[in-house]
């Protein structure tokens, strides 16, 4: 049975990988056959190129967010692990939500890029 676990592992991450992917295209397909049917313009379907930040200025903005918040919530647990708060609680609890706080400041900014 053991030997069979990482078999079924295996199996079962491609047959999500593949039902998501055979989903995808057959939706799309079905839904450009319908708007071919009603007479849409082909045009649609390709995607016009759009001037957005490149990539790499999102992602260093992201990950210096999130390596401030990280900086911050280090600096918050330790201020309030002084006031007498368990430090093994306090710590982990700031770096996430300064973590998360920096990545949602960074989404918010990445979209103002765009």
């Amino acid at each position: 049975m053991h030997q069979l676990q990482p078999v079924l592992i295996f199996l079962i991450i491609f047959a999500t990988i593949f039902g998501i992917t055979y989903l995808y295209y057959t939706t799309r397909n079905k839904e450009r056959m319908a708007l071919i049917e009603k007479g849409a313009d082909a045009d649609i379907f390709f995607s016009k190129k759009q001037k957005t930040a490149p990539v790499w200025k999102i992602l260093i903005l992201n990950l210096s967010l999130l390596l401030i918040g990280i900086g911050l919530g280090l600096f918050a647990g330790h201020l309030l692990e002084y006031q007498g708060m368990e430090g093994r609680i306090v710590y982990p609890a700031c770096i996430l939500i300064m973590a998360g706080l920096g990545l949602f400041l960074g989404f918010r900014m990445a979209k103002k890029l765009d």
